[in-house]
């Protein structure tokens, strides 16, 4: 087995697909699904009796061939242990750093596996939603994600639009003050694909633009619901064509945030015809 590298810039990725390191047939099908990113599991999608195994499982794999993982938190007992196996695996494309709470442990994080290693910090509580600005501005942080379920386990809320609305809308801002790509949002539990559609409609309202997954067939469906259809891509290269690539044509300040949108709805459509 070969390296691989991603088709898609992390920025841009829709579908974060969370595959247990149980063993590597269960990776192995995570990575021939449609997933534009996969996540080797070794935090929640492993019971604690088998933390060790899935350390030993996801540093074989990452032996061969490259993958994100998702390790436990930065205050649990697994933590070192989880960035020691990892230090050294050449395959390591990023981490996805559970119940992030501060920058703090974001920095801790980095250093430990050298410092270039980026860094989605998933953001899992109130105090992490409080502190999003900050982790979002922290240097390896590349995007932000929204635990959902444990999320609203600490607060109580309901998992509701207009429930998580807020949060949601919290990680949209940090990430946007930050500089960096907008937030990825929680999974969309069962089978149904009109709920993951719903689900995803909720997301892009707020402004996220991926969504993690816990199922294989999960991810075509999020991929379709990000991607822009036939008449948004239609739309946006009438007006760049309009208004020149440059703005050379803008003719008063309606058109900026038009072009803008054009040019990244465009971006994106390339990007995603490139893995098609």
């Amino acid at each position: 087995m070969t390296i691989s590298t991603p088709a898609i810039p992390y920025r841009l990725t829709r579908s974060w697909l969370l595959a247990p390191a149980v063993d590597d047939e269960r990776i192995r099908a995570a990575h021939n699904s449609d997933a534009d990113v996969v996540i080797i599991d070794i935090e929640d999608g492993v019971p604690e009796r088998k933390k060790e195994h899935s350390r030993l499982v996801t540093r074989r794999w990452l032996e061969a061939d490259n993958g994100w993982v998702r390790i436990n938190d930065a205050t649990s007992a697994h933590w070192n242990e989880d960035v020691s196996a990892l230090k050294h695996s050449r395959g390591l494309a990023g981490i996805i750093l559970a119940k992030t709470e501060s920058p703090e442990q974001v920095a801790r994080t980095a250093a430990e596996l050298g410092g270039n290693v980026p860094i989605v910090a998933l953001i899992e509580s109130a105090a992490g939603i409080d502190a999003a600005r900050s982790i979002a501005s922290e240097q390896s942080v590349v995007r932000l994600a929204f635990g959902t379920g444990d999320f609203r386990r600490d607060t109580g809320m309901s998992d509701t639009p207009t429930a998580l609305a807020f949060p949601r809308s919290q990680l949209v801002i940090a990430s946007r003050v930050a500089g960096i790509a907008a937030p990825i949002d929680g999974p969309t539990l069962g089978e149904n694909s009109a709920d993951v559609v719903a689900g995803v409609g909720a997301a892009t309202e707020m402004g996220m633009t991926g969504k993690l997954c816990l199922a294989e067939s999960h991810a075509a469906t999020i991929n379709a619901a990000l991607s822009p259809g036939r008449d948004e891509i239609s739309w946006a290269l009438a007006i760049i064509e309009r208004l020149g690539s440059d703005g050379r044509n803008v003719g008063d300040g309606s058109d900026l945030p038009r072009l803008a949108r054009a040019q990244r709805i465009v971006e994106r459509s390339r990007a995603f015809d490139a893995v098609r």
